[in-house]
């Protein structure tokens, strides 16, 4: 589903649009503050370029809090202006996808990375948590991954390893941004269990 558009200030509604062209307006008592990054009354389109972007707020559920949205909406903002390329940060989000066992958002990364360029075995790798042939990609999902099952206390030698692939330091927090982007949809849609859309089934997983 796709966040499309907010109320002018001192309306009370937010226009979900979901991916078989259907919409509907779910209403809150203020919208513009629960939506700071998207008032004004301009569009609030989440995602660049593409009608299968689909933004991973990936339940009309988590709608109910306004808080979880508008954090997410920034974050996700934020860690797309990055520095990563974009099979960089598909590989990142569909790693973090497996690790947290959050099968919509594995399929919709899937999805997301075969467009981006991420190699099919390369993705099929981390699907089943392997590593990616690609070097490069291989070290980045090393590292979030890392980061994942050992609650942030990497050691040196994690570092070291991402770094020596080409990674900057400053990126090394970068993939933190990641995380955080991850964390919220993940678990959102953990708890909220949605269907898989149609553009995703090809993709579908079970951990």
């Amino acid at each position: 589903l796709l966040i499309t558009s907010i109320g002018q200030p001192g309306t009370n509604y937010v226009v979900i649009e979901h991916a078989d062209g259907t919409s509907v307006a779910t209403k809150f008592q203020s919208p513009e503050r629960a939506f700071p990054a998207m008032s004004n009354g301009r569009l609030g389109v989440l995602l660049h370029d593409s009608a299968l972007e689909l933004a991973p707020v990936s339940a009309t559920a988590e709608l109910e809090s306004p808080v979880l949205v508008s954090g997410f909406v920034n974050a996700f903002g934020n860690f797309h202006g990055g520095t990563f390329t974009g099979a960089q940060k598909q590989t990142l989000l569909l790693t973090n996808a497996v690790a947290n066992t959050s099968a919509w958002a594995v399929a919709f990364h899937s999805t997301m990375a075969l467009k981006d360029g991420v190699d099919a075995e390369d993705v099929r790798a981390i699907r089943e948590r392997r590593l990616p042939k690609d070097a490069t990609l291989a070290a980045l999902s090393a590292f979030t991954r890392a980061l994942i099952e050992k609650r942030g206390h990497v050691d040196e030698r994690d570092v070291s390893a991402f770094t020596a692939a080409g990674f900057g330091h400053e990126q090394v927090l970068e993939v933190i941004a990641g995380l955080a982007v991850s964390v919220m949809a993940n678990y959102a849609g953990n708890i909220t269990n949605p269907a898989i859309e149609a553009p995703f089934e090809p993709q579908a997983w079970r951990a």
